[in-house]
């Protein structure tokens, strides 16, 4: 039995608060309205017996053991209960005891097959010590062909309303963690592609150092070696893109060699920097509050720096290159938004992709997103997209600053 039980022993207090209203409901109507002259003492002493059980467990159901021994000891005192009632009011004769059928029906939905089998035997020796031992039941107002045809359409009524209840209740729940174990399949998938993609990613840096250190080279000799103005700015831009590439490269290896998050912690500006070398066409606005000087983890760098890209790639299309970049704390936490120009989304649409390698890009890879949605949930985030004001689309996100960094 695991923690979805604690959910169980709940219902099962809130069922037997039902079950003490309702007891005490049916003495009442069947002493004054029925006229049958029942022992009161030792059902009102069954009632107060099941309210203090109750209450006991409802004061420890939230630290109680969730073992299906536990369960099962809590409907056993349920058939108990239950058996001296029907006993003292009537026994086989009272059609309340098909109700020991409903605490099969609990366990059968909630409880092992042993456990169910358990409860089944002891609602069957409940159900006939309350027949063998049971006292008659007494006359009234009423014939007892009258009092029983009323006493099956009360039962019926009731048994419904506690299985409607308790099946829905099962039901959302069961929905709710299908989808957790959906999103978790994802995950894994998702993670165990990173993981791969990490592998090649090594080995693709260790062949590129070489040939990326060579070409920064060569871009020096070119830049030495003209004397076009125009032609050396673009040799240094060229130059700066190497070594940007070299960087990145370089920092594959980083998270190997052990070294803290700290220590490779980057700035707004400095990512800002890097973009604007990728994409000098693009207009960038961004708010003149926005945290300059915050040291960020480097997993928040390419969070923003796939999102500006896609902000870019989204406005070029609409042929309004223009990207307004956000950024604000709020308490504890980091507050981002990106906003482009460009067509919008169909509401339908509305899902950021947090799939590996599933782009809605003709040249995308799938992998920004992705590797986006595994940061958002390695610092413990969230992210979202909304319709901006005219045209575009708004994707924000929310980061703590103070994250608990998570053992490699």
């Amino acid at each position: 039995m695991t923690g979805q039980d604690a959910p169980f022993l709940r219902t099962l207090c809130s069922l037997r608060w039902l079950a003490v209203a309702g007891q005490a409901a049916t003495i009442l109507v069947a002493t004054s309205v029925l006229g049958l002259e029942l022992s009161p003492l030792p059902l009102w002493a069954g009632v107060a017996a099941l309210a203090l059980f109750n209450l006991y467990v409802q004061l420890r159901v939230h630290d109680a053991d969730t073992a299906p021994v536990t369960a099962f000891g809590h409907i056993l005192v349920d058939v108990t209960v239950l058996t001296w009632m029907v006993a003292w009011s009537g026994g086989v004769a009272n059609p309340f005891g098909s109700l020991f059928l409903i605490l099969i029906a609990l366990a059968a939905l909630a409880l092992p097959l042993r456990w169910t089998l358990a409860v089944a035997a002891a609602c069957l020796i409940g159900y006939a010590v309350s027949g063998i031992f049971g006292l008659p039941l007494p006359a009234g107002y009423f014939t007892a062909m009258q009092m029983h045809q009323w006493g099956v359409v009360c039962n019926f009524l009731l048994s419904a309303t506690v299985v409607l209840v308790f099946a829905t209740r099962l039901a959302i729940a069961l929905r709710r963690r299908e989808h957790e174990l959906s999103l978790l399949r994802e995950r894994f998938v998702r993670n165990e592609g990173i993981v791969a993609l990490a592998t090649h990613a090594a080995s693709v840096a260790h062949e590129l150092n070489t040939p990326l250190a060579t070409m920064t080279l060569l871009a020096d000799d070119i830049a030495d070696q003209t004397e076009s103005p125009e032609l050396r700015d673009d040799v240094d831009t060229l130059r700066e893109l190497l070594v940007q590439c070299r960087e990145r490269v370089l920092a594959l290896a980083r998270p190997a060699s052990g070294q803290l998050r700290g220590r490779d912690s980057v700035t707004l500006p400095k990512v800002l920097e890097q973009w604007r070398l990728v994409r000098p066409t693009i207009t960038l606005k961004r708010n003149d509050d926005a945290p300059l000087q915050l040291p960020l983890d480097p997993g928040i760098g390419h969070l923003l720096m796939v999102l500006l890209n896609n902000a870019a790639d989204a406005g070029e299309q609409a042929e309004r290159p223009q990207v307004d970049l956000t950024l604000r704390i709020e308490g504890s936490d980091l507050i981002g938004e990106v906003r482009d120009y460009g067509r919008g989304f169909d509401a339908r649409e509305a899902v950021l992709p947090g799939t590996l390698f599933n782009s809605g890009k003709t040249q995308g890879m799938g992998v920004g997103l992705a590797l986006s949605h595994a940061t958002i949930e390695r610092l413990d985030g969230e992210l979202w997209m909304r319709p901006a004001n005219g045209a575009g689309t708004r994707v924000g996100f929310r980061l703590p600053l103070a994250s608990p960094e998570n053992p490699a």
